[in-house]
């Protein structure tokens, strides 16, 4: 029997790739996203009974009445995956009001709202998937929000393990390398930021053009692996990098 799965970040990326592939498995797939728009073309190409929902994970209320509507249509899901995040390079020195708290909100902040408006929705069991990165453990200069956040994503995650255990819910961290599709061309950073950003991970022995990119395709295998795990298995975490194969 299929699972119903709620992705966050769903309208491009990981997300989009995610569900189209539990979409194609069986599953129901309920996408969220900031840009409604986004969303709703991958819900529209997936079909009934998949759906989308506008939600700004980093707003409380947005996410309280995306659950809202979810529980409406499935007062029992299954899986929560918090995927959306801001990945964003700067400096302390030039780090903008607005680039410290859109990570904080939606990187750290985002995953606990909706967890927490998951939780109802679960009765008795579930699974929630929190997606991490390996900046976390390459310290990347540069990448200091951005990693801080899904550091503190994942020592979070670990004390949910335990406090959601009797619940019947399970949690799994996802630390995944760097990865694309055929749509990316690349990021939206202003040039120099790149060139900054290139350069200083250069410094530490990091070449940003010498390293492998796993396919978003081969990235949802291992979820799916992880969501078919039995009842009686947790999984952690997962660390994903990308081969040069």
């Amino acid at each position: 029997m299929g699972k119903t799965v709620v992705i966050t970040g769903a309208g491009d990326g990981l997300g989009r790739a995610l569900a189209r592939r539990l979409a194609a498995d069986g599953d129901t797939v309920i996408l969220l996203g900031r840009t409604f728009a986004k969303v709703q073309a991958i819900a529209d190409e997936l079909g009934a009974p998949h759906f989308a929902v506008e939600c700004d994970v980093g707003n409380p209320d947005s996410v309280r009445a995306a659950f809202v509507t979810i529980a409406e249509r499935h007062p029992k899901i299954d899986v929560l995956i918090n995927n959306a995040g801001i990945f964003e390079p700067f400096t302390l020195a030039e780090a903008s009001d607005a680039q410290i708290l859109g990570a904080l909100t939606t990187n750290l902040a985002g995953p606990i709202f909706c967890a927490r408006s998951a939780l109802p929705l679960f009765g008795g069991s579930g699974h929630i998937i929190n997606v991490t990165s390996e900046s976390v453990h390459l310290r990347m200069p540069m990448l200091w929000m951005y990693a801080g956040t899904k550091t503190g994503l994942e020592f979070v995650s670990d004390m949910w393990s335990r406090e959601l255990e009797g619940a019947g819910v399970r949690v799994t961290v996802v630390r995944a390398g760097q990865m694309m599709d055929e749509t990316k061309t690349g990021t939206n950073w202003p040039t120099d930021v790149a060139m900054r950003f290139a350069q200083e991970n250069a410094k530490i022995g990091l070449n940003l053009r010498e390293r492998p990119i796993s396919h978003y395709k081969s990235v949802t295998d291992a979820f799916r692996a992880v969501l078919d795990m039995p009842a009686d298995l947790h999984v952690g975490m997962v660390t994903l990098s990308a081969s040069r194969r």
